[in-house]
C-alpha cells in the first residue's frame, strides 16, 4: 500500500492508496484490490485511474545486459472519476493475470531477482501521475509446483532468477518476454554440467518446460548448451514424474553432446536442442534428496533486501522483434 498526495492539484489536493485485496496470486487468477482516494480542500476530478502489471526485465544489448521495468499489462478502473473535498472516494478493480506472468515468490517467500507489481497511473489534466508499485507475490501453478519441487528432490541447489527480453525458439509466447530459474546441478553431475536453467511458458490449456543444461568443457570451459523441452496439459503435468524425466534428461546430457527427453512424441532437432511434445511417465516414489524448492529459495535469499527497487521504464522495448537462444 502507497499513499501519496497528487501534486498535480498543489498543496491541499488528494492524496491515493492503491490496496490490494491479497498480494498472494498465481498466473492465469484474477487480483482484486481497491483505489482509494482521499478529497482534499477542494472537490478534484481525475480523469482516467489507470493500472498496470510491470516486472523486472534483462535486456540484451550485444555483450551488455541492462535491467529496467516493462508493463505487459494495463486496465483501466475508472473515467472522470470526482473526489469531493474531505471525503473518500473508493474505486475497486480486477485484473486478469496473463497464464505468462513471472513466477516471484515459491513456498511464501520471495524469488530473489524477480519483482512483480500493479503500479496505480492517474490521468490528471491530460497529463499522467505514475505512482510507486504494489507487489505481487505471484506463487507457481500446481502444475510448475511439481517440477519445482522434483529440482529439490534431485538435489539441485538454486542459483539465481531473472526475466529476460525475447521469445522462445518453437514456443507461442503472448508475453515479449520469459523467466528462467537457475539450478547448480546435483553433485553427481559436478564436472560435467555447469547449470540447468528452467522455463515455464504456460497457457490455460498447456504448460512448456524447457529445460537448457550449460555443459562444462575440457578444463572446465564450457562444452555447449543443450535443450529439452516437454509440452503437457495441466493434467498431464500433475500425473507426470518430473523427477525421472529430468534426471534421465540430464543423464543423457552429461554422458553426450546434447539431451534426449525421456517423454515419447514428436523430435525435432536443431543444434544442440531436442523438442518433445511430452506425455506423462508413470508416477513413481523418489527419495527426497533436497531440501524442495521453498527450501532451496529460503538459503538463497538469506540477507537478500526485499523490496527492489526497480529501473526506468523502458517504452517500447518488446518491439524489436523475437529472439531466440543462443546458437
Amino acid at each position: 500500500m502507497f499513499k501519496r498526495m497528487l501534486s498535480a492539484f498543489g498543496v491541499g489536493g488528494p492524496s491515493v492508496d492503491t490496496v490490494l485485496d491479497s498480494p498472494h496470486a498465481v498466473p492465469g487468477e484474477v487480483i482484486t484490490g481497491q483505489v482509494r482516494i482521499q478529497g482534499g480542500s477542494s472537490d478534484a476530478q481525475i480523469e482516467e485511474i489507470l493500472l498496470s502489471l510491470v516486472t523486472r526485465v534483462e535486456v540484451e544489448h550485444g555483450d551488455h545486459e541492462r535491467a529496467g521495468t516493462a508493463e505487459f499489462l494495463r486496465v483501466s478502473a475508472g473515467h472522470k472519476v470526482k473526489v469531493t473535498a474531505g471525503q473518500l472516494t473508493t474505486v475497486p478493480f480486477r485484473i486478469a493475470l496473463p497464464w505468462e506472468t513471472p513466477i516471484s515468490a515459491v513456498g511464501g517467500r520471495e524469488l530473489p531477482g524477480v519483482v512483480v507489481g500493479v503500479r496505480t497511473e492517474l490521468v490528471i489534466a491530460g497529463a499522467p501521475d505514475k505512482g510507486d508499485l504494489d507487489p505481487v507475490l505471484v506463487g507457481p501453478l500446481q502444475a510448475q509446483d511439481r517440477v519445482l519441487e522434483a529440482f529439490g528432490e534431485l538435489g539441485f541447489s538454486f542459483r539465481s532468477a531473472d526475466v529476460e527480453a525475447g521469445r522462445l525458439h518453437g514456443v507461442r509466447q503472448e508475453l515479449g518476454f520469459f523467466q528462467e530459474i537457475e539450478f547448480f546441478p546435483p553433485s553427481r553431475y559436478a564436472g560435467r554440467v555447469n547449470q540447468v536453467e528452467l522455463t515455464f511458458v504456460a497457457s490455460p490449456d498447456e504448460l512448456v518446460v524447457v529445460l537448457e543444461a550449460d555443459k562444462r568443457g575440457g578444463m572446465f570451459r564450457s562444452g555447449g548448451d543443450s535443450f529439452g523441452r516437454f509440452h503437457v496439459s495441466h493434467e498431464e503435468a500433475l500425473r507426470t514424474d518430473w523427477a525421472a524425466a529430468i534426471d534421465g534428461w540430464l543423464a543423457k546430457v552429461a554422458e553426450s553432446g546434447g539431451g534426449h527427453a525421456m517423454f515419447g512424441g514428436h523430435q525435432e532437432h536443431y543444434g544442440h536442442e531436442y523438442d518433445h511434445h511430452g506425455h506423462p511417465g508413470h508416477h513413481g516414489q523418489h527419495g527426497r534428496r533436497g531440501p524442495g524448492m521453498g527450501g532451496m529459495v529460503a538459503g538463497a535469499a538469506a540477507g537478500v533486501v526485499g523490496g527492489m527497487i526497480l529501473g526506468e521504464v523502458m517504452e517500447d522495448v518488446f518491439d524489436g522483434g523475437d529472439e531466440g537462444f543462443e546458437e
